[in-house]
């Protein structure tokens, strides 16, 4: 598949390869974001990257974790759903524990899916908050690319992500919603720290401040206006999101 097979103008001037723009997103982002904005629009290679990661992520953790001790690691972080396996019966907790298990290797095998539903959220999002709140004319195929391209820095999260199980860590220590180094919940302990503090401290990541630094510029020039508008679209959204995140977790905790 080719560049020139998913432009939708006719005379569109040739651009980057999309290796180029991978590439480009990396060390000058604004190439790549300017080449999408001149309607290169082609996404299909970091979005299969994004997959192939995915998957990769997944087999190590069902070899190095084992599905039903992520599933045991997720409830033993909650207070709540301990304390509701705590009053089953032994018959009952291990038929819980086996839906548990099962759903959460459906969520790992989704993977594709839930990638497609968050970039078209985010990107709706984006495109309605840039064109409507600041004066853009920015087109959603457009933005959902640079979406597409601004999620490139994931890739080292999974990657680390990978490293760590690698590196010996304990089963029993995996946290299947905060598996890599990259933010300052991942240094404190997940059952012992108050949950709402966790979850601010989880959300103050490296790799998601460096992604919304990415999809706010990008989508700032496909939109054709300032920088700052971008920036402000991206973290403002970021940030009404850890404060419902922590204000959940509160309340779930």
């Amino acid at each position: 598949m080719s560049d020139a097979g998913v432009q939708p103008a006719a005379n569109v001037a040739p651009g980057l390869s999309q290796w180029q723009r991978i590439s480009n997103t990396f060390s000058a982002p604004s190439k790549t974001f300017t080449d999408i904005k001149n309607g290169h629009l082609s996404w299909w290679l970091p979005f299969l990257l994004y997959i192939a990661l995915g998957y990769a992520f997944y087999f190590v953790v069902d070899a190095k974790v084992g599905m039903r001790q992520a599933a045991e690691n997720q409830i033993h972080m909650s207070p709540k759903a301990e304390e509701r396996m705590a009053n089953l019966t032994p018959e009952q907790r291990e038929t819980q524990m086996k839906l548990t298990t099962t759903i959460t290797r459906i969520v790992f095998l989704c993977i594709p899916v839930f990638i497609v539903i968050m970039g078209l959220v985010i990107s709706l999002v984006m495109w309605g908050t840039i064109n409507f709140g600041f004066g853009g004319k920015a087109t959603f195929p457009k933005v959902w690319t640079v979406w597409v391209y601004g999620m490139l820095p994931s890739v080292f999260k999974t990657l680390l992500g990978i490293i760590v199980l690698f590196s010996g860590a304990a089963p029993e220590s995996f946290n299947s919603r905060n598996y890599a180094p990259t933010n300052l919940g991942a240094f404190l302990s997940a059952t012992d720290t108050n949950a709402a503090l966790y979850s601010l401290a989880s959300s103050i990541d490296v790799i998601t401040i460096w992604t919304l630094v990415l999809v706010g510029m990008g989508t700032a020039i496909v939109a054709g206006v300032k920088r700052g508008s971008g920036y402000i679209s991206a973290f403002g959204w970021w940030v009404l999101l850890v404060l419902l995140g922590a204000g959940w977790a509160a309340l779930m905790g």
